[in-house]
Formats: C-alpha cells, sequence, structure tokens
C-alpha cells in the first residue's frame, strides 16, 4: 500500500509540474503594475477566463491530492 501511494504522489508530482509549466506567464502584467504607469492596475481583479482558469483548477485539485497523498503517506509510515 505505501509503495502505491509514493508511487501515485511522485506521479501527481510530475502532473502538478507539468500544468504549472504550461499556464500562461504573467510577468508582464507584474512589469506593468510595478512601473509607474500601472499602479492604478495594481489592485484591480480580473477574473480567469477559459484556459487560465481551467489550468488553476487543475492545479489546485492536483495540488489537494498530493497534499493528502502525502498525509497518507505519513499515517503509514507511522504505524
Amino acid at each position: 500500500m505505501y509503495d502505491t501511494l509514493l508511487t501515485a504522489m511522485i506521479v501527481v508530482g510530475a502532473l502538478i509540474i507539468i500544468a504549472v509549466m504550461m499556464q500562461p506567464s504573467k510577468q508582464q502584467d507584474a512589469l506593468s503594475a510595478l512601473s509607474g504607469g500601472g499602479g492604478g492596475d495594481l489592485f484591480a481583479t480580473q477574473k480567469a477566463r477559459g484556459f487560465v482558469a481551467v489550468m488553476q483548477r487543475i492545479t489546485a485539485v492536483l495540488a489537494a491530492i498530493w497534499f493528502i497523498l502525502g498525509l497518507a503517506l505519513v499515517y503509514l509510515s507511522s504505524h
């Protein structure tokens, strides 16, 4: 059981890395917020839509699964 959970955790970890790498870069947004003309946009909130929203949700779900698997592995290793 421990080996199965450990393998699942490694696979989910790799999927998290892939999901994070597939997300669009927000570097330009950060640069414009810190430059002189983008100060008003610093606190503007925009809801993620389309591909960005899907990737954020996938990343969050994978992170939750990875965390739960980690807790299960800690429990199994202590008993």
